[in-house]
C-alpha cells in the first residue's frame, strides 16, 4: 500500500512539473478560447480521438470492456455508427488516411486497422510502444505514446521514420496525449491539464499554447468527468472542436490571443 501512494504522488509530481513549464512558458504564443457553440457529448464516452472525415465526427473511447469507436452527429451527440472491442483491449487514438482508418490500442501493441467507409477489417500493426494520440500529415502516422517522444509511422508498417522530441522553452514537454493535424502544425492534449500545445512538426519546438480552463462549467461536472482530450478540425468548414473524457459536451471554439 505505501509503494502505492508513493508511486501516485511520484506521477503527481511529473504531472505539476510538466504543467508548470507548459504554463510559464515565456517564448511563444498565449491563447485563450471562444466557444461557437456547444453541443451534447455522451457522457458516457471515455474520449481517446476525435477526428474528421468527409465532414462527419468520429471518436473512439477507451477503457477495458467499453471500448469503441463511433460516428456521431453533432447535433445531438448521437451515435449513428458505432463497433465495439473485446474487453482484452482499450482503446485509444485514432485517425484516417488513404482510406484507412487506424485505431491505436494503449498497452496491448496493436493498431487496428480497416476500410474508412466500410469499417472492413484489414488487419493489424505492431506498435512497440505504448498508443496515446494519433494523427497523420497526410504522408506518415503521427503518435504519441504519453512521454516528450512523438513519432512519424510508416502507415504501411508501422515503422519508425523519425522521432521528435518536442519542448517548450529548451525543456521536454510529457504527458502528450491526444493530436491532430492542423493548418500545418501538431495540437496535442497535455494529459492532466487544461492545457494545449501547438507544435512545430519540423523541429519539435511548442510554438503556442492554448489556456482551455474553464471550458467546461463546473456546473456540467459530476464525480466522474475526467479531464479535457480530444481536439478534431473540420477542414470543411475551417472550425475546432475540443472535449473531453465522460464530458457532457463538445465545444466549436476559436482561438483569441491572451
Amino acid at each position: 500500500m505505501a509503494a502505492h501512494i508513493l508511486n501516485r504522488l511520484y506521477v503527481s509530481l511529473l504531472f505539476t512539473l510538466a504543467f508548470s513549464t507548459v504554463s510559464c512558458a515565456q517564448n511563444v504564443t498565449q491563447y485563450k478560447l471562444q466557444v461557437e457553440a456547444a453541443y451534447s457529448h455522451d457522457r458516457g464516452a471515455y474520449t481517446q480521438g476525435l477526428f474528421f472525415y468527409k465532414d462527419t465526427l468520429y471518436e473512439s473511447c477507451g477503457q477495458y470492456g467499453q471500448s469503441s469507436f463511433r460516428k456521431v452527429r453533432i447535433s445531438d451527440g448521437r451515435v449513428l455508427r458505432r463497433l465495439d472491442f473485446d474487453s482484452n483491449y482499450f482503446v485509444e487514438g485514432s485517425v484516417v488516411m488513404d482510406g484507412r482508418l487506424y485505431i491505436l490500442t494503449w498497452q496491448e501493441h496493436k493498431c487496428f486497422v480497416y476500410d474508412a467507409d466500410s469499417w472492413k477489417y484489414l488487419g493489424e500493426l505492431y506498435n512497440f510502444t505504448e498508443g496515446w494520440g494519433l494523427t497523420s500529415d497526410g504522408t506518415d502516422l503521427i503518435m504519441s505514446d504519453g512521454s516528450s517522444t512523438l513519432y512519424r509511422l510508416d502507415p504501411m508498417t508501422f515503422m519508425v521514420r523519425e522521432k521528435l522530441d518536442v519542448t517548450l522553452d529548451g525543456r521536454k514537454v510529457r504527458f502528450l496525449n491526444e493530436l491532430e493535424f492542423i493548418n500545418g502544425k501538431i495540437w496535442a492534449n497535455v494529459y492532466g491539464s487544461d492545457e494545449i500545445v501547438i507544435i512545430n512538426p519540423e523541429n519539435g519546438k511548442v510554438t503556442a499554447v492554448v489556456d482551455c480552463r474553464n471550458l467546461l462549467s463546473r456546473s456540467l461536472r459530476t464525480a466522474t468527468t475526467d479531464v479535457l482530450n480530444g481536439i478534431a478540425y473540420n477542414p470543411e468548414e475551417g472550425s475546432i472542436y475540443l472535449t473531453g473524457k465522460y464530458w457532457p459536451k463538445l465545444f466549436k471554439v476559436r482561438l483569441v490571443k491572451k
